[in-house]
């Protein structure tokens, strides 16, 4: 298949771009390479994809020197015209969607960049999709859809009508975006609420990357709700393998679908969601504690309040993906801390 796989300057797109790639799909990458974090982890992430940063920024289309399958692209989302070109001359089978403006605290003070990325950049992609013959649009959502909702494990059977950050609110807006496509033009999509993605070149304004940075400089790291959170935590080789699943079996209309009782996680159209994590919450306490064991040093610990747009807890519902894809998340957070620090140590030269 020829597939585009948006946010491939990103943690997650970079690693779904390779593996696509390297399983002989034709890969087109895409990113606008942002400053909203260090940008020297976005270059670092195309030049062990093959792609050459200082090629990059020229805007042209990049041949990887690694996996002849891929090449990249520097673009914005909001870039209509040049989608609308890049769709029209490449001819995609298929559609990973991965970039947005991510982050929930960023959101409170720079809501626009969330506008402009999530839901002027989703829009034309659906609407590339819509004119270009897309045979299945799959699409990062997140669980901060889950927003105010306190019945565990979070479950896409549920309403989500009560996000706190407006990060989640245009991920929810995603989703309901992308229903009306479906119904409307019969695009198959899937939307997959991704819980707490960490891994090696992970984002720098995740928990796991400013905890291993904050200790290993002797600083105190700030433990919010007085450690009393937990995540579901999810490592990105098992969410790599999920997503890819899914991406090759569009979903199909459910003529079981009942208006009366509507299920919001499928439909008449061909649109699923599904929740994509671990399924094994962990506490803050312990995974802070597991990094301290990776390290070899003890955190100093400043304990502060629940953040703005926080929200206490976080457990994915995984039975769907289960069921449907025989999906098996693996890695321990242990071990995926491990090759986190493994991986930053190397990257950062600290030894």
């Amino acid at each position: 298949m020829k597939i585009l796989v948006t946010g491939t300057a990103g943690f997650i797109g970079s690693f779904t771009a390779i593996r696509l790639a390297q399983r002989g799909d034709e890969v087109v990458g895409l990113d606008n390479i942002n400053d909203y974090y260090d940008v020297n982890i976005k270059y670092g992430r195309l030049e062990k994809d093959g792609i050459d940063p200082s090629q990059a920024e020229s805007g042209q289309c990049v041949q990887s020197t690694k996996y002849p399958m891929y090449r990249f692209i520097k673009m914005h989302l909001e870039d209509r015209s040049g989608l609308e070109q890049l769709f029209s001359e490449e001819k995609f089978n298929r559609v990973c969607h991965l970039a947005a403006q991510a982050g929930v605290r960023y959101s409170l003070t720079n809501p626009h960049a969330y506008i402009e990325s999530n839901i002027v950049g989703t829009m034309n992609i659906l609407e590339c999709c819509r004119h270009h013959g897309v045979q299945h649009l799959v699409y990062a959502s997140s669980s901060s859809v889950y927003g105010l909702n306190e019945k565990y494990p979070f479950s896409t059977h549920d309403n989500v009508d009560h996000p706190i950050s407006l990060y989640a609110a245009t991920k929810k807006s995603n989703e309901l975006m992308a229903h009306t496509y479906s119904h409307l033009y019969g695009i198959p999509t899937t939307g997959l609420r991704l819980f707490t993605v960490y891994g090696p070149w992970g984002r720098p304004d995740m928990a796991l990357f400013i905890f291993t940075k904050a200790i290993l400089e002797g600083r105190p790291i700030d433990v919010f709700n007085h450690g009393k959170m937990k995540r579901d935590f999810t490592y990105i080789d098992d969410i790599i393998t999920g997503t890819i699943k899914v991406l090759d079996n569009p979903p199909e209309s459910d003529l079981s679908w009942s208006g009366e009782y509507p299920d919001p996680s499928r439909s008449r159209a061909s649109y699923r969601l599904y929740n994509i994590g671990s399924s094994s919450p962990v506490g803050l306490m312990d995974f802070i504690e597991a990094i301290e064991e990776s390290l070899g040093t003890k955190a100093k610990k400043n304990f502060l309040p629940l953040q703005a747009g926080d929200v206490p807890n976080t457990w994915a519902d995984v039975e769907d993906l289960v069921e449907v894809f025989g999906y098996a998340p693996s890695v321990t957070v242990q071990e995926g801390v491990k090759r986190f620090v493994r991986w930053y140590t190397d990257f950062y030269d600290i030894h």
